[in-house]
């Protein structure tokens, strides 16, 4: 009898262990089943453009009549001097939005978190431009800098300043402050075109919003402990945002800085529409406002040059990657993410 029991353990244990393994896979199956509908969305979608894109960029011509030529599109856009303006607007762009917006939502966010009545009211105040309709509020902002009856040339005469021709003006900020004041500065210093400098405020007015939940969301998140305890040492507000607040959103201001520069080197929607409002042409005026995404659009549907506007779209595609890349490697270690 035992040495029936003791041969029929083993065999039980093995039929077991088959059970589960069969089991196992079943439930692997039909979670593979699951997500099915989600891959074949991302791959149609999603992936399968990515080579489509690739392909384009290697031709030229019609959709309907493309001639292979290879790398050709890649070269004369690194070779071409368009090309790098439009990147180098893009990047100001890029600098004069990004930053600002974080620093503002942070501002707004840590206001709001300290307790101030009709909290959630501000907060849909805050979100609001960021959900309405891009264009509807580009257009309306494409009025408020309008040179002859704006809003924003209202505000300067009331405190004494000269007017700018803002979305029609080509020439430098600092340049025309120059001007003005009758100053000579060199040409590497005229700054950002005042048409840039226009679509920059609109930008961080529109954007701001989100870097408000989202950091209201991470300084929610933070122990008020913590607080309480850097207070009986003695600490003042400022000490308490610097030594508690800063280190402790830090993995939400990681966030907030990728997400914020991804969106700012895709932005579009709201260049064109200020430029189309202002009656501009799709680079602004002397193409001062001709980011990358505005430069490759402007190849595509005005020259039709298919294959061009995609080797573009690739090579922005390939920076925003390295930037986000960059960003994850140097800050996300201090971020402890």
């Amino acid at each position: 009898m035992a040495q029936t029991i003791s041969t029929a353990e083993p065999v039980r244990s093995q039929v077991t262990a088959r059970t589960r393994a069969t089991f196992r896979r079943r439930i692997q199956w039909v979670a593979y089943l699951y997500i099915l509908p989600a891959f074949a969305i991302i791959g149609a979608f999603h992936i399968l453009p990515v080579f489509y894109a690739i392909y384009i960029s290697m031709n030229k011509g019609a959709i309907n009549k493309f001639v292979f030529v290879g790398l050709d599109n890649y070269i004369r856009a690194l070779s071409g001097g368009e090309f790098w303006n439009a990147l180098v607007v893009t990047f100001s762009y890029a600098l004069m939005t990004t930053p600002f917006t974080i620093a503002l939502g942070l501002f707004f966010a840590y206001l709001l978190y300290q307790g101030v009545r009709g909290r959630g009211v501000y907060r849909v105040i805050f979100f609001l431009p960021y959900v309405i309709s891009t264009v509807g509020s580009a257009i309306v902002w494409a009025w408020v800098f309008d040179p002859q009856s704006g809003l924003a040339n209202f505000i300067l005469k009331r405190i004494g300043l000269e007017p700018l021709r803002w979305l029609i003006e080509p020439s430098g900020i600092f340049e025309v402050i120059a001007d003005g004041r009758h100053w000579t500065i060199p040409t590497w210093a005229y700054g950002p075109s005042v048409a840039l400098i226009a679509v920059s405020i609109f930008s961080i007015w529109q954007s701001m919003g989100f870097d408000v939940i989202i950091f209201l969301a991470g300084l929610t998140n933070i122990p008020g402990e913590l607080y309480e305890a850097a207070r009986m040492d003695g600490a003042n507000p400022l000490q308490l945002f610097r030594h508690v607040t800063i280190p402790l959103l830090a993995p939400t201001t990681f966030f907030v800085v990728v997400i914020s520069v991804i969106g700012s080197l895709q932005s579009f929607n709201q260049i064109f529409t200020m430029n189309q409002a202002a009656e501009q042409s799709l680079g602004g005026p002397l193409g001062s406002t001709s980011t990358l995404t505005v430069y490759m659009f402007d190849q595509l549907y005005t020259f039709s040059n298919y294959g061009y506007a995609s080797a573009i779209a690739l090579l922005l595609s390939l920076i925003i990657l390295a930037l986000t890349l960059f960003q994850f490697k140097f800050l996300a270690r201090r971020t402890q993410i």
